[in-house]
Formats: C-alpha cells, sequence, structure tokens
C-alpha cells in the first residue's frame, strides 16, 4: 500500500511543482515587458509581479518540488532494486537539472526584484520552455522505462523544440506587427485631429 500512496502524492508534487514553474517565468515575461510602461505604471506592476512571483516561488512551486522528490525517495525505498535502472538514471539525471532551473528561477526573481536583470520578455518565453522538454522526458521515461525508443523520442524531442522557436518567433512577429499597426493608427487620430483644427 505504501507504494501507492507515495506514488499518488508524488504525482500531484509533480504537477504542482510544473505549474509552479510554467506560471512562473510566464510572470518574468509580464515582469521584464513592464519596462516599457510610463510611470506610475510601471513601477505598480513591477510591484505586483514581485509579490506574485515570491507567493508562487514559496507556497506553490518549491512546496510542490520538496513533496516530488520526497515521494519519489519514498517510491525508491518501496522497489529499491529500481535503483540498477538505466532509465531511472537518466530520470534522475533530468530531475537534477530540473531542480537546478528551479533555483536558477529563484535567482531570476531576485534580478528582477533588484532591477538588475537584463533578460527581455521575449528571451524569458524561450526559457518557458525548458520546462516542457523536461516533463516530457521525465514522463517518457517514466512510461517506458528501458524499452523506450530513443530514435523515435530523439525525433520527437528534436520536434518539439523546433515547434517551440517556432511559436516563439511567430509569436514575437505578429506583436511587432500589431505594435506597428496601433502606432500607424495612434499617428492618422493626430493627423486627422490636427488637421481638424
Amino acid at each position: 500500500m505504501a507504494y501507492y500512496w507515495f506514488k499518488a502524492f508524488h504525482l500531484i508534487g509533480v504537477v504542482v511543482w510544473f505549474a509552479g514553474l510554467f506560471y512562473l517565468v510566464r510572470l518574468f515575461v509580464y515582469h521584464a515587458e513592464a519596462n516599457q510602461e510610463p510611470e506610475p505604471a510601471q513601477s505598480i506592476l513591477k510591484k505586483q509581479y514581485e509579490l506574485m512571483e515570491l507567493r508562487l516561488y514559496n507556497i506553490i512551486t518549491t512546496p510542490g518540488m520538496i513533496v516530488t522528490v520526497a515521494m519519489a525517495i519514498g517510491l525508491i525505498s518501496t522497489e529499491p532494486e529500481v535503483l540498477k535502472s538505466g532509465w531511472l538514471h537518466i530520470k534522475l539525471a533530468m530531475v537534477l537539472l530540473l531542480i537546478g532551473y528551479h533555483h536558477y528561477c529563484k535567482r531570476l526573481m531576485k534580478q528582477l526584484a533588484k532591477g538588475e536583470c537584463q533578460w527581455t520578455g521575449q528571451q524569458f518565453r524561450a526559457l518557458n520552455e525548458a520546462p516542457t522538454i523536461f516533463l516530457v522526458v521525465i514522463v517518457l521515461l517514466a512510461v517506458f522505462k528501458n524499452s523506450l525508443p530513443l530514435d523515435l523520442t530523439t525525433w520527437l524531442i528534436v520536434a518539439l523544440v523546433i515547434t517551440m522557436a517556432a511559436s516563439i518567433q511567430l509569436y514575437a512577429k505578429k506583436r511587432r506587427q500589431d505594435k506597428e499597426k496601433l502606432a500607424k493608427i495612434d499617428n492618422n487620430a493626430e493627423l486627422a485631429s490636427s488637421s481638424a483644427k
């Protein structure tokens, strides 16, 4: 029975942890883009994002990570022979990288709060895709274990990375075009207003 309890709470921890990681870096996007706003909106937005980031990191994301890791240790304790499996070594390496990503987000959060972060919203959008790669690889390893088809998985990951990179670029292009259209509309409105006078 202990195995099932550990597994259930491990999965709950994973869901909470990834939800926190995905939303945290999305907040970084908005935080970085708040620099483009005029005052007092800029200060108000940045203060609000700092508070949201801090609460998300401390109340959701970090506890999700702790539950995930603690329950994984519990799972391994019920089946210690699994430590001999190659797939688990790769999965644990991915989890260690993900923990590094988690702590790197805290560093970025502190830099944003101090106004020292040089990252753009576009760069944060790209960073926000990293947990997706970790999630896909970790889930595939957990499901397929030693029978994971490496050639197909490699192509799947490459296709996923290319798709995400293309999506980010297309979204950036759309945002630029929308800003240009808005600037053109504002410019035309100013010209019409000045000619009416």
